[in-house]
Order: structure tokens, then sequence, then C-alpha cells
């Protein structure tokens, strides 16, 4: 029989690698409407061996492959143990997004890192793992999958951005919810600082202090990815065959780089925004945290930007993918044909009870 509330755990690892999210979320269904509350939440940064595991893992061979996934989920599981420790009422479960390897739905495949069974069996909780599989077996693109969480959770804004590794943007049209990823956020913006011995370009000041290159604007503008309609997603390997070729042919100081890619990022964000029409957005993810990236983008566009209290920038899509997680649990509907392009919708994700 279906509770009315529950305690979950959210689990999300981003291509940034900034570290391993968590949430304890306390969800309450009163009517047709669901509440969320964060009860406790933490970022476990990755120390340089697993960073360095998870970043080589794109090319690691089979056997070896697969090893880091049984090893990651029980990493995580007992991470989750003791993210758990002090609490005193029964969890009902865990969702984890894992770390994202290879994602190529046009191929019809999508690697999530962190093995379900050695995650449940770490912490001892119900798992939900692998969202993505089952969208793309019905021909989606297996992303984004924070959408319905959008709708359910936040559907007071008229948009709902995540600047993460990626941009991806969610609405309502008629209706109808449909999202898509819109460019590459901090997969590069991260990469570029680290060429200068920094981990990531602080509040975008390296940015600010470079000059735009027109003409690797334009190059970048007018790859292909952006005049395709959606939905479509957006991976590493995307970046690492299609986007960093650009910018490596591009022979200009790396602070003018950076801010060339940030002039990118806020034409193709502020365009899908301006021609979808104006209205509220919630931005969250770590690229929130760029405040000249922010201001780029509210210079290009009449929408008005919400930057909502840290835990939520923070931690927005791990509350959403313990909600994925929820929903699966009930056999309710958790990824979106509209968003992904699926045959139907679906409720996606595997189920792991280590009894």
């Amino acid at each position: 029989m279906k509770k009315n509330e529950y305690l979950v755990v959210g689990m999300m690892s981003g291509t940034s690698l900034d570290g391993l999210d968590l949430v304890l979320c306390r969800f309450r269904k009163a009517g047709e409407q669901w509440q969320f509350r964060v009860e406790k939440s933490a970022t476990i940064e990755y120390t340089d061996e697993w960073k360095a595991k998870l970043n080589d893992a794109f090319d690691l061979c089979a056997p070896d492959l697969l090893l880091l996934h049984s090893k990651y989920g029980r990493f995580i599981g007992n991470n989750i143990r003791e993210f758990l420790s002090g609490i005193n009422e029964p969890v009902d479960l865990v969702a984890s997004h894992g770390h994202t390897v290879f994602h190529q739905p046009d191929q019809g495949f999508t690697f999530q890192l962190g093995e379900g069974s050695a995650l449940a069996s770490g912490c001892n909780l119900r798992t939900v793992s692998d969202f993505r599989t089952m969208d793309v077996a019905l021909g989606g693109q297996g992303a984004p999958l924070v959408p319905i969480g959008d709708e359910l959770l936040f559907s007071e804004y008229r948009y709902c951005l995540n600047l993460g590794g990626f941009a991806n943007i969610s609405t309502n049209k008629s209706g109808i919810r449909v999202a898509c990823d819109i460019c590459p956020v901090n997969i590069v913006a991260n990469s570029l600082a680290m060429r200068a011995g920094f981990e990531y370009d602080n509040e975008g000041k390296m940015g600010s202090r470079g000059i735009v290159e027109v003409s690797l604007v334009t190059a970048l503008n007018n790859l292909n990815f952006y005049a395709r309609k959606g939905p479509k997603s957006l991976g590493r390997e995307w970046v690492e065959k299609e986007f960093m070729p650009v910018i490596q042919a591009c022979d200009i100081p790396l602070e003018s780089l950076i801010r060339s890619v940030y002039e990118h990022m806020a034409v193709q964000i502020a365009d899908y925004v301006n021609e979808s029409g104006t209205g509220t957005m919630l931005v969250t993810g770590g690229g929130a945290f760029n405040t000249f990236l922010i201001g780029l983008i509210k210079s290009k566009t009449e929408s008005r930007l919400m930057i909502p209290e840290e835990g939520i920038v923070k931690f927005k899509e791990a509350i959403i993918f313990a909600f994925l997680g929820l929903l699966r649990y009930r056999e309710e509907i958790n990824c979106l044909a509209s968003v992904t392009g699926a045959s139907r919708n679906s409720s996606s994700g595997a189920i792991h009870i280590p009894v």
C-alpha cells in the first residue's frame, strides 16, 4: 500500500567531478501535490585518486570498467551509510544517479558508473539506480531526467535552468513539460581553468578579464548540435569530438578563451529562453555561483533569473533524483517522453533489495 510520506536519500555525481552530492529528503503527498523538505545534505569531495579513476573510466577496458563499476557502487553505499549515522528513523530507499561515463543514446546506449547491488549492500538499503537505460531502450535520449521533478516540485517557475557540467532547461508549454540540454558549461569552463592551475573559475573572474573573440563564438554557435530541434542531449563524447577542437584551434590568451566560451554559453541559453517566451527562471547548479556568467545571461534576456538559497542551488539535482527514485518505487511515471523523445513515458530505474 502506498504511503503519503517517505524518507529518501538522493545521490548525484556530475561530470565536473565536484564530488558526491547526498541529500536526505522527506517527501509528503497532499492530494495531488508533492512537497519536500531537505533533512540533511552533504558533498563528499573526491580524493585525487577518485577524480582520476572517474575521469579515466572512459578509456578502461571492459573488465576494468566493470570492476570500477562495482567498487564505485560500494564507495557510494559506504558513504551513504556514514551520511545516515545519527538518523534515528527508517529510511525508505536510496536513489542513485551514479556517474556518467558514456552517453550515446543515438547509438542506443548510456552508462552510469555505480553498480546498484554493490551500493545497496554497502548501505543495506533498498536502492534505485540506472535511471536512463529504459528510456534509451524506448528510443529516447535518456536525458534530461529532472524535468518531471521541475514539474511536480518547482512548478511556480516558468523555467528551471541547471548549470552543471551541461546546461539543461525545462519548461511547461501548453500543459506539456519539454526540456533539453542546451550547451556545455562547467565541463568546459573547469577544464580551461585547470590550464591556469585552478579547479574552476571562481565567480567567473578569469573570464571577466578577457576579450570576446567573435570568430570563436561564431564557430561554436555554428556547431550542428545547436541547429537540431529537441529532444536532444549532450555528453562528454560530443564535447571532446566537436566542441574542444574548435577551442584548441583558436590561439588567443586563456582569459579571452574563457570569456568567449562564456559568451557562447550565454547566447545559447538566452536564445532558447527568448524564443520560448520570457518568465521567471530558477537557476541552480555550480554555474549559478559564476556571477559573471549569470550577469551575461541576464543581459541577453528579459526573463527574471531567480537564484534560490545555497542548499537548493547545490543539491537540486540530488533532490530530484531522490524524487525519481520514489516515483519508481511507487511504480509511477518518472521519465517523460515529451522531454526525451522516447516512444512512451516510463517508470525507469532498477530496484535492488538487500534482503
